[in-house]
């Protein structure tokens, strides 16, 4: 099954999909986010969130800075103060 992921920024919705993992830029190191994955909050650093849109894939990379990431059974939102570009 796939992973719902939202990527938001306070002015607008960035991305919402369904993909097979996330590699996020936590506060306390990098983690990884699955479909079924416990629920959870962090805050996020600056850095590049990774999105595998298949196993095994390469990742699609979308630098972010600041904010916090939340999983929970919907899925995981990436609620970012900044996305580039």
């Amino acid at each position: 099954m796939p992973l719902h992921f939202e990527l938001v920024t306070p002015a607008k919705l960035v991305r919402s999909e369904d993909v097979h993992m996330v590699v996020v830029p936590g506060a306390e190191g990098e983690f990884g986010v699955l479909e079924g994955h416990a629920p959870f909050m962090s805050t996020i650093r600056d850095g590049a969130v990774q999105i595998y849109k298949t196993e095994g894939g390469v990742p699609e990379s979308i630098d972010i800075r600041g904010g916090f990431a939340e999983v929970s059974e919907t899925g995981l939102t990436v609620l970012a103060e900044h996305v580039e570009g």
